[in-house]
């Protein structure tokens, strides 16, 4: 078996390098480049607001792909110039390409712009962030916005929000902040929200922007307090910065706080659901669509938490102009998992009629949801579950189990399953097995330690998917690597004694703390104790829900010692996302073992790959700016701490060989 995946890798390098130099020297490297396709750049992080992350470029296909080579690397600055850093980083940035200009952001909020064909720096803008206590430095992108009044100062803006939960206006051009925006081109996204701890909350995903108005929710501190800051969405004025409207996520019942009353000097309901993934919108039916998470803190939901569940972990559909609420769908009741919905919703039209919106989860479960009434689309069964048998604590007897598309992420694990690369690996992970309580899916954490699989890093995350509306076919990324949760009595956690406190949330405000951390071998080792694929890449027929495909995703590349690792095809954990181009491919890189990818949309098979300085767990775009430029594509590769890659802070453009 060995020899046969050494081989299959030989082949692929074969073709990612347009094979031997014999190859090379009969002119197989160097076809002629078809200028005759589309042009478009990459305006919006999801390439539209609806997420699609689809673009209609053409240049670069599936006969050509294997002649990409890197075109420019530029280094943001955070660890390349040797300074002064905060730690691990997460490098999870999609650059925008607009305006004839790139933009991006690096982990410590600093704004660059470069020239999309050179990566020459035009510009760079240091909001000097405090980063206090923020747990992993990371900024997934900003937003642009063009006005129709080339006289008005800051006609074209970058908006960034910030670890210090600020947001910024910069002018696209110059990179000086615009003055008329909020306080000399700041607004202090803290007020309304009561007592903020230290880098307790804000922004790691860009907002929204859509008529005018700039639409954000922000990141909260799992685990802390059960009065934690408000997960409340907000819409500000693009020009001014003027609050326009909030959503406070509390139940119909409850009396929401509004905008007026922010402005009257109230504060918003804490501890309510936030949203600290991407928002999309339909300017059809002048929506925005809001994944969000659980109520604080997480994982107890007793009394203390009330019913502030009511939206959590859920889609829920707001006017755009309001803030009011038009639908909502909940993807698992009484969240105690932390399985909050972090990936995008994507918009798409069901079956070339109905306007369809997905809503993508941790447990790999995946939902089409009808845009107008929040109704899914496909069957959902209404399953019993496991339940709890903490003190004070209740579970929801049923959870929603989508029927199509069948579930991407193994539902169930046996003792027999449990796994481990040499013999004492697998002694030890079968040994840490029998120590925790599973029951399946959705068992709730116990005083024992319950594990949770799917993990919840998902599943699908942040990345979320992307949608071919031509060929009605989704992409989706998801990884394999489960936790551990373990109840630790408040008075255990006040004697140290009782428990491992090893990954301790604290819960203020309940009974209980909580221990979060990955069921995997041994340090330094560290695998999943689970069988591979760890990750894997899946397309979806979007008139059916049929799995088209589906391919282990990563090698053990870094992984694995002498250098063997990158013949073993086992999917690694991930994160990032993909895009899908009308060349019939899928670009992702999201694996920890330094890799960019590029798969055939229509059969699944790998046609390129190119070794990266380090992991790239962000999300790619492409574009092509003129009728006689070559089409780029483009990845960040800089780690990403909490996965345990090594950070850096690089941003790299592929094209194809031969001259412009």
């Amino acid at each position: 078996m060995q020899t046969l995946l050494m081989q299959n890798n030989n082949n692929r390098l074969v073709r990612s390098v347009c094979g031997a130099l014999l190859l090379a020297a009969l002119g197989a490297c160097s076809k002629p480049i078809d200028y005759s396709g589309p042009t478009s750049d990459w305006s919006v992080i999801g390439k539209d607001i609806g997420g699609q992350r689809y673009s209609e470029l053409t240049q670069i296909d599936r006969n050509n792909v294997d002649q990409l080579e890197p075109a420019w690397t530029y280094h943001l600055g955070d660890f390349s110039t040797g300074g002064e850093t905060h730690g691990a980083t997460a490098l999870q940035l999609t650059p925008l390409v607009v305006n004839g200009s790139m933009y991006l952001c690096t982990p410590y909020n600093r704004v660059i712009s470069l020239a999309p064909e050179t990566g020459q720096e035009n510009w760079v803008y240091d909001p000097a962030v405090d980063l206090s206590g923020v747990y992993t430095p990371a900024c997934r992108g900003v937003s642009f916005w063009q006005g129709n009044s080339e006289k008005e100062a800051c006609n074209k803006r970058i908006i960034v929000g910030t670890l210090d939960a600020r947001l910024i206006a910069i002018d696209a051009d110059t990179g000086k902040p615009c003055d008329a925006f909020g306080q000399h081109g700041s607004v202090d996204l803290k007020q309304g929200l009561g007592e903020v701890r230290i880098a307790e909350y804000y922004l790691t995903s860009p907002p929204l922007i859509m008529n005018n108005k700039i639409i954000t929710g922000a990141f909260v501190q799992d685990g802390q307090r059960t009065d934690a800051p408000s997960g409340a969405v907000r819409a500000f004025d693009i020009h001014s910065g003027a609050l326009l409207w909030a959503w406070d996520p509390v139940p119909p019942t409850h009396n929401a706080v509004t905008a007026a009353d922010i402005r009257a000097g109230k504060h918003l309901t804490p501890g309510t659901p936030n949203a600290w993934g991407l928002l999309s919108g339909d300017a059809e039916s002048n929506r925005v669509f809001v994944p969000t998470g659980n109520p604080a803190p997480d994982h107890y939901g007793g009394n203390e938490r009330g019913d502030l569940d009511f939206y959590g972990s859920s889609v829920v559909a707001l006017n755009a102009d309001t803030g009011e609420v038009d639908w909502s769908f909940q993807t698992v009741h009484h969240d105690v998992w932390d399985y909050d919905v972090a990936a995008q919703p994507v918009s798409f039209d069901f079956k070339g009629t109905t306007p369809a919106v997905i809503a993508a989860t941790k447990m790999g479960h995946v939902f089409f949801l009808d845009r107008k009434t929040g109704k899914s689309l496909l069957p959902v069964e209404e399953r019993a579950v496991p339940q709890t048998a903490v003190e004070g604590e209740f579970t929801s007897a049923t959870q929603p189990f989508p029927i199509k598309p069948e579930p991407l992420h193994p539902a169930s694990l046996s003792r027999d399953e449990i796994w481990g690369i040499t013999p004492g690996d697998k002694k030890y992970c079968r040994e840490f097995f029998d120590r925790l309580n599973y029951e399946g899916i959705f068992t709730p954490p116990s005083y024992e330690g319950t594990l949770a699989y799917p993990g919840l890093g998902g599943g699908i995350n942040w990345g979320s998917v992307s949608v071919d509306p031509v060929n009605d076919r989704m992409v989706v990324n998801l990884q394999i690597a489960p936790f551990t949760m373990k109840v630790v009595p408040r008075a255990d956690v006040q004697s140290g004694s009782g428990s491992d406190l090893v990954g301790l949330a604290p819960q203020e405000g309940t009974p209980y703390a909580v221990t979060r951390n990955v069921f995997t071998t041994a340090y330094p080792n560290m695998k999943p104790c689970v069988p591979p694929p760890w990750g894997k890449l899946v397309s979806i027929d979007l008139n059916t829900g049929d799995i088209v495909w589906e391919r282990p995703l990563g090698n053990l590349n870094t992984l694995a010692p002498f250098g063997l690792g990158r013949f073993f095809n086992w999917g690694t954990p991930n994160t990032g996302g993909s895009i899908q181009t009308a060349g019939g491919l899928a670009f992702i890189g999201a694996t920890m073992d330094n890799y960019f990818r590029a798969f055939d949309t229509g059969t699944g098979d790998l046609l390129w790959e190119h070794e990266l300085p380090y992991s790239a767990h962000a999300t790619p775009i492409t574009y092509r700016l003129n009728k006689d430029s070559k089409q780029f594509v483009v990845i960040a590769a800089g780690g990403h701490g909490p996965l345990g890659s090594p950070p850096g802070d690089t941003l790299i453009a592929f094209t194809l060989k031969g001259k412009d």
